[in-house]
């Protein structure tokens, strides 16, 4: 305890004489060199710095680095980083100079919501936040890769260019081969240890030579246990690691808490982890294929209906993990077809939003703002700016969702298997990305199909059930007033609606805060 209670008097003593937080941009360390990237270099008092006790020099490069020596840089670099979080969080904002604007308004209800979602935030919600923090990072290079292995595949179906496809195999192939050492790097780095021990020990799952390992009773295989063992064995590697940094000298650190680390989380994931985290894989892709093999329709129903309510409360992130397994398993994860309905329902939902309410020119110009991104799959605009705040048109949203699920998930069930490549994509945006077992004409008809059902749906649902009488009541309102109130009034515009019936939209800085009503 009292070696923690130096480290984190050292970052205090360290903070101020760099400038403090607000001057810190970067933090990194080397073996011996916290590196900082600072805002401004003449805030730093290096004469003041090179007199602490634990400071061994100062270096001027691209990054501000201050030698600690090995073992303790490594202690106190979380310390430091921790204080400058707390320090950014209690700082108070500053005083704006003019009147704030449309944006400043944006800007501060986000921070009302962020503020708000942190404080209902539970342990496990917050568990799954970092396990999304380890996934989203990758979500790039699967997308690139997932890309490049559909037009491969066409190419190969086509017969043309068999000169280059070896190429784009390489290409779609590499990353997904070693997938699961990225994902031992974030894991490391989320769970605050050092993300190259991580990434070591997570590289074991995919390293050829644990084919000639036998562990309970069974021959190993490279890559058995995917992403859920690579991101056992990282978190495993942390702990270690956390347990060495708090026993082993100083003077030690350097050589002997890689070592533990790497030794000790490696023979537990040869041994352990790869044959647990295999059989948990594999029970994934085979419960996903006999829930839709079995139970498509209802399977997709239910799924493509609840995904909305679950995004709302961060419970897709869960998802992530699994997608990842069946992209690593299979090629292809036959989840996020369905769950992409979800944006379908929506999309249909404010369609009907839009011709219901034809007076309230304010929706209505929010839905067209919003309605070419929620075709791409960005749902946001249209969730929080027309569905969620009017209530029931959220609820018919997902009631289209559903239907577009138990499309898509008829057809599996029939033998059409509709999967996704990679993750992030939906709506239109994942055309690109469809796989499935009977050609990609087949699988990108059943798609666009469900989403049609899913636009339909979605409509139809929010048309006749999605408004009660108060609510087109309070929201079917013109916001300019009749022509005749002009003619009579010379010309000059006079309100003809009584402020509190005005409907509030979300995206209008002007509009009243008012609750909506009959939802």
């Amino acid at each position: 305890m009292a070696t923690e209670d130096k480290n984190r008097a050292t970052a205090a003593a360290i903070l101020p004489l760099v400038g403090g937080a607000a001057n810190v941009g970067s933090i990194a360390h080397c073996m011996t060199r916290l590196r900082l990237g600072l805002h401004d270099r003449s805030l730093v008092d290096d004469e003041a710095l090179k007199a602490l006790p634990a400071v061994m020099g100062v270096v001027e490069d691209e990054t501000y680095q201050i030698v600690l020596g090995p073992g303790t840089v490594a202690r106190v670099t979380p310390e430091f980083e921790r204080l400058v979080a707390e320090a950014r969080e209690t700082a108070p904002a500053p005083a704006p100079d003019e009147p704030p604007t449309a944006d400043d308004l944006a800007a501060q209800g986000a921070a009302i919501k962020a503020e708000q979602k942190a404080r209902n935030a539970t342990p496990f919600k917050l568990f799954l936040r970092r396990i999304a923090n380890i996934f989203v990072p990758l979500i790039p290079a699967l997308i690139g890769c997932g890309i490049i292995a559909g037009l491969n595949g066409l190419l190969v179906n086509l017969g043309w260019l068999p000169a280059v496809t070896p190429a784009l195999a390489a290409m779609a192939s590499g990353f997904m081969a070693l997938i699961a050492v990225f994902v031992g790097y974030n894991t490391a780095k989320e769970f605050g240890g050092t993300p190259i021990l991580g990434g070591a020990v997570a590289a074991i799952i995919v390293f050829p030579g644990v084919a000639k390992i036998d562990a309970f009773g069974q021959t190993l295989s490279p890559g058995q246990g995917g992403v859920l063992g690579a991101l056992g064995a990282a978190v495993l590697a942390v702990y270690v690691e956390k347990w060495c940094r708090r026993w082993v000298p100083e003077a030690l650190d350097v050589l002997v808490t890689p070592t533990l680390t790497v030794l000790i989380s490696g023979l537990v994931t040869i041994f352990g982890l790869m044959y647990v985290a295999g059989e948990v894989s594999s029970a994934i892709g085979t419960f996903a294929d006999w829930l839709l093999s079995n139970g498509g329709a209802g399977a997709g129903f239910v799924l493509g209906g609840l995904f909305l309510p679950l995004v709302m409360l961060g419970l897709h992130q869960a998802l992530i993990p699994i997608h990842t397994t069946l992209i690593e398993q299979q090629g292809y994860t036959v989840l996020l077809p369905i769950l992409a309905m979800a944006g379908a329902g929506q999309v249909g939902a404010a369609m009907a939003v839009y011709v219901r309410l034809p007076r309230n020119e304010s929706i209505r110009r929010t839905i067209r703002s919003a309605l070419p991104a929620g075709l791409l799959g960005v749902g946001e605009p249209l969730i929080y700016g027309v569905s969620l705040p009017l209530g029931r048109p959220f609820v018919t949203a997902c009631v289209g969702g559903a239907f577009g699920g138990g499309f898509v998930g008829l057809f599996h069930q029939l033998g059409d298997t509709v999967g996704s490549t990679a993750i992030g994509p939906s709506g239109w945006a994942l055309f690109p990305l469809l796989d499935g077992n009977h050609g990609l004409g087949s699988t990108i008809a059943i798609y666009g199909a469900g989403l049609l059902a899913g636009y339909v749906a979605g409509f139809l649902a929010t048309y006749f059930f999605g408004f009660s009488k108060d609510l087109l009541t309070e929201f079917n309102v013109s916001q300019e007033p009749p022509s005749s109130t002009v003619a009579a009034t010379g010309g000059h515009r006079t309100p003809t609606t009584p402020a509190n019936t005005t409907p509030h939209n979300p995206n209008d800085p002007d509009s009243p805060a008012k609750a909506p009503a009959g939802v």
